[in-house]
């Protein structure tokens, strides 16, 4: 082959290759645009094959990779490690596939501000790297409502010493459209985060009751609408435990701790809703139907058709 015949071979193929990454496109999607910091940076990668040959993806453990900047001056956000996307699988021609990562425990994102997300996938035998266009969010900062130091309950049998300590910081945070939100944030003695998570939509006017249980559980009640109330119980860990509505009929829904240390609602009635925590009976007749979700759990992915 002449050398001329093989820069054409060469420009033949670079083309075909470029044409075949140009079916394939990356896109960043999240379900919220504002975040406080320390709080889940959940993010769905979207990657649309219309190539025409089906593509084997997860090989290389960098076959997805993030990058943040600050839109403020387009600075870096360091990074603390990869977000792990392992798990080899296989996209076919025409199908969509989305990759559900939580960002938050890979990036020291502390300042607030605006910032972008760009996800970069590597596709193993086109030696090509596809990027996302840029996924802007909101990093805001919430307003302290109440904070609280407590000891980590001793398992039985431990010894008596000194306890491990957590801080409960109820915030609240105003969001697009007017909307505020409650959230609970859990730290060590020092500040760090142990979990931050949205206890759910307040109204304006609304105050929440907090008390702190013998087994040193936080117990949260506030108004979420005209007349109802949400109830949420959650450990030193952050898992909640208990979730119920209150509706104010007669009286108004009310925390009350007992002699001996328990906290219980008073008043109002409860309504059985599908957010309750723990979920109804599946033996009661007031159970509401349950919420349909098509979005895997964080970290799983799903391959479904263009436009779903």
């Amino acid at each position: 082959m002449t050398i001329s015949g093989f820069w054409a071979c060469s420009c033949v193929l670079l083309s075909s290759l470029a044409y075949a990454a140009g079916q394939v496109t990356v896109e960043v999607t999240q379900e919220q645009q504002q975040f406080l910091a320390g709080e889940p940076l959940k993010v769905a990668v979207r990657i649309t094959n219309l190539s025409g040959q089906d593509l084997q993806l997860g090989a290389e453990e960098d076959w997805l990779t993030f990058a943040l900047e600050s839109r403020e001056g387009g600075v870096v956000v360091p990074k603390l490690g990869e977000a792990p996307v392992t798990g080899v699988f296989v996209l076919p021609s025409s199908k969509v596939a989305i990759k559900r990562v939580d960002l938050a425990p890979y990036f020291l994102i502390s300042q607030q501000g605006t910032y972008q997300i760009v996800a970069t996938v590597r596709i193993k035998g086109w030696n090509r790297e596809l990027t996302s266009p840029p996924k802007s969010f909101d990093i805001i900062q919430g307003a302290k409502l109440w904070e609280q130091e407590v000891g980590v309950p001793k398992p039985p049998g431990a010894t008596n010493s000194e306890p491990e300590i957590r801080r409960y910081i109820l915030q609240q945070a105003n969001y697009l459209r007017g909307q505020i939100r409650l959230y609970l944030r859990i730290t060590d003695p020092y500040g760090k985060p142990i979990r931050v998570f949205a206890v759910g939509p307040m109204i304006s006017f609304g105050r929440p009751e907090h008390q702190v249980d013998r087994f040193s559980n936080l117990h949260v009640l506030y108004q979420d609408g005209p007349s109802s109330y949400n109830y949420t119980m959650c450990n030193v860990d952050g898992e909640v435990t208990a979730r119920r509505t209150y509706d104010y009929i007669d009286s108004r829904p009310r925390l009350r701790a007992d002699p001996d240390g328990n906290i219980t609602v008073v008043g109002g009635s409860r309504r059985i809703t599908p957010e309750d925590v723990p979920r109804p009976n599946l033996g009661d007749s007031t159970e509401p139907p349950q919420p349909s979700t098509n979005a895997p759990p964080v970290g799983q992915l799903s391959v479904t058709k263009p436009g779903l």
